[in-house]
């Protein structure tokens, strides 16, 4: 009897914990970089445990807008300790105000390291030779239209 009373209240305070961290990572902005070459911008966000399908990415003027929203699936044959990992995650990065892009040719990556690679073309170069790398370790991200497919 006493046990079952300590394993509730263990189980209780784990989920407490465990939706506490998830919010508390929801609050803080995905941390990004953002890289310019003579032909693009290339905005890398850090997504770990993203997949393709958690994944929007939105131009919305100058400002590149991310949203992921992961859910960690299930193992057979184990329980969930920390329940609440299910997470919601923004970032966004703002291009310089000179940035003249062409939205609508941006191409998105997120990568099996844990990244979000967003490539977005600048205006006037030739696209033809203008490519992300996307091998067997990443997966191409759709995207969703505000302002502009990114």
């Amino acid at each position: 009897m006493i046990r079952e009373v300590g394993e509730s209240i263990g189980r209780t305070v784990l989920e407490g914990i465990g939706r506490a961290s998830s919010r508390v990572q929801e609050r803080k902005a995905l941390p990004v970089d953002l890289l310019e070459s003579d032909d693009a911008y290339l905005a890398v966000f850090d997504a770990p445990g993203a997949s393709a399908g958690d994944v929007n990415v939105e131009m919305v003027g100058r400002t590149l807008e991310v949203d992921i929203e992961r859910f960690r699936g299930l193992h057979d044959g184990y329980d969930m300790r920390f329940p609440g990992r299910g997470l919601a995650l923004y970032g966004e990065v703002e291009l310089p105000e000179d940035a003249d892009v062409d939205a609508e040719a941006a191409d998105a990556t997120v990568t099996k390291n844990g990244t979000l690679e967003v490539l977005i073309p600048k205006k006037g170069v030739d696209s033809e030779d203008e490519s992300v790398d996307v091998t067997s370790d990443s997966e191409s991200v759709g995207a969703d239209d505000s302002e502009a497919d990114a």
